[in-house]
């Protein structure tokens, strides 16, 4: 794997490095977060190791500005806090995956792999999915309706993918925070609610019909089949 390493620890950064290139991976590594940015826009990676706090411009702003511009490379975010806003903030912004620090380098090691898998997968399926009139572009990371451009954020970006993923199908609480969020225990479930309002809001107030349905005790479905 080709990875940028975004880390302004320089002794943690070399730690990181020499055990990537140890696995056989190619590595550059930059030490503040406008440096960041432009590396990963101007070079095609398979995976970008960013931390959170960073001189310049923080890895929230990295991801929401690589993102917003069509990059999908999967992101793992490196963050010294633990507490459960900091790591919703971070998968908000677009990452795929956080790590907390201090943490294992055999940790690294195994999430960096999960994400080469995912990105593998992804790369074999459909770049865009559809349901009825809705269409979800995966690589622009654009949502259209009726052909009307329709602004989403990361986290309901990623909600829409796992509904329109299994049309017709009803996804639990329990399911959505796992396939959308990676984790079930740290966080309260009836953030799913809220963005599944969210996602309402923007899906199919302006619109009929009406995609996205509640089962009263099961969870939520999207209406219809992929085309």
């Amino acid at each position: 794997m080709h990875i940028l390493l975004v880390e302004d620890e320089r002794r943690l950064a070399a730690a990181v490095r020499r055990v990537l290139e140890e696995e056989g991976h190619v590595v550059d590594v930059v030490y503040d977060g406008e440096d960041g940015l432009y590396q990963a826009l101007v070079e095609e990676y398979d995976a970008i190791i960013l931390d959170v706090m960073l001189p310049g411009k923080d890895g929230f702003s990295v991801a929401r500005e690589l993102r917003a511009k069509g990059r999908t490379t999967p992101i793992l975010m490196l963050t010294a806090r633990d507490a459960i806003p900091d790591r919703v903030a971070g998968l908000d912004a677009g990452a795929d995956d956080y790590l907390v620090k201090p943490f294992a380098l055999s940790e690294l090691l195994a999430r960096l792999r999960a994400l080469d898998r995912r990105a593998r997968m992804s790369a074999s399926e459909p770049h865009v999915l559809r349901v009825g009139d809705l269409e979800l572009d995966l690589r622009a990371r654009e949502a259209r309706r009726q052909g009307r451009r329709i602004e989403l954020t990361a986290k309901e970006f990623a909600l829409l993918e796992a509904l329109m993923r299994h049309p017709g199908q009803v996804l639990t609480r329990s399911q959505l925070l796992d396939m959308v969020w990676h984790y079930d225990a740290a966080i309260e479930s009836n953030i799913v609610d809220t963005y599944i309002h969210y996602l309402r809001t923007k899906v199919d107030k302006d619109f009929e019909p009406k995609l996205i349905r509640t089962v009263r005790g099961a969870g939520y479905a999207i209406r219809g089949e992929r085309v």
